[in-house]
């Protein structure tokens, strides 16, 4: 594909997710629905590589499951994908009270006795749900600010999409690579700030091992190492649907650092944990998991020059 037909390829990509915000969020709530659910089952009748590779994700989160019960799974999957977009869509026009009616999280007076403490927080998540809509409930129900981190997507114009609408929501955004995100992150943490970062898929070589479903995969070092190096809460976090328009989620108690142990050995314990907690909420709503690239080593291609990784 020559650079011109690239250039166009980028410019239609963006252009299409600034048709989605300019248009889905002037449609009545039931027909975005509507659309969000013919448009997640003609997807999942083509079987595209996404949905195909959700399937083998949740064959590992239910590995008794028959073939149809994989079916019937991963069409609720992309039903729940594109229930996340056309709700993200939708969310500039949302009001403050929709927005706080919009999401019930469990117990989460753990994330409240945090800020009260002044020690720092950072909130861990898995894909799932709608962290988008969980970002803008704390930033008007708790009227608490967060810092949060973004992978660069391209187009460079669809990334600044992405920020602009974050920022709009009430977020700093910061992008994961090509800036100090680290050091700032740990700035806001020490000054008994709120982090908010999606962490069960690695985008770097610097993920730590750990065993998620039974099998070996690499999750961030960035929760457990920000929280060893500020003395900050680490709290995993959970989300899911049910059949209202109410988005529900967990706030899981805190991963406690290990008394001993190098900081590698601490880091990688802790991280484990959070692993772990992932884990508990996903099987219980595997459907909620939006996870449509590969994940597990096992299914990693090696890219030349970088052993194990998986390619662009």
């Amino acid at each position: 594909m020559g650079r011109g037909n690239l250039i166009d390829l980028d410019k239609l990509t963006d252009g299409l997710y600034g048709l989605g915000w300019s248009t889905v969020k002037r449609l009545p709530e039931g027909v975005a629905v509507q659309l969000g659910r013919q448009i997640a089952d003609l997807a999942w009748r083509r079987r595209g590589k996404g949905v195909r590779r959700l399937e083998s994700n949740l064959a590992r989160v239910v590995p008794d499951a028959s073939a149809e019960r994989l079916a019937e799974l991963s069409r609720a999957g992309m039903r729940s994908y594109m229930r996340y977009w056309m709700e993200s869509f939708r969310l500039p026009a949302w009001s403050p009270e929709r927005i706080k009616a919009g999401f019930a999280p469990q117990d989460v007076h753990y994330l409240e006795e945090g800020l009260k403490s002044d020690r720092g927080v950072i909130l861990a998540l898995p894909h799932m749900g709608n962290y988008d809509l969980a970002g803008v409930w704390v930033t008007t129900k708790l009227n608490t600010p967060f810092t949060t981190v973004a992978e660069r997507l391209k187009p460079e114009s669809l990334y600044d999409r992405f920020v602009a609408y974050r920022e709009g929501l009430g977020m700093e955004v910061l992008p994961h690579t090509g800036g100090a995100a680290f050091g700032t992150l740990a700035r806001r943490l020490r000054a008994g700030g709120l982090v908010c970062l999606v962490a069960d898929r690695d985008l770097s070589s610097s993920g730590i091992p750990v065993k998620f479903f039974g099998e070996q995969t690499k999750m961030p070092a960035g929760p457990a190492m920000l929280a060893l190096q500020t003395g900050a809460m680490l709290l995993p976090v959970t989300l899911w649907y049910d059949e209202s328009p109410v988005m529900r989620g967990r706030v899981h108690p805190e991963i406690d650092v290990p008394e001993n142990g190098t900081r590698a050995e601490k880091a990688a314990h802790m991280t484990q944990a959070l692993a772990d907690a992932f884990a508990s909420g996903i099987a219980d709503h595997p459907e909620d998991w939006h996870m449509l690239q590969r994940l597990w080593l096992s299914d990693l291609e090696p890219r030349e020059g970088t052993p194990g990784t998986e390619p662009a």
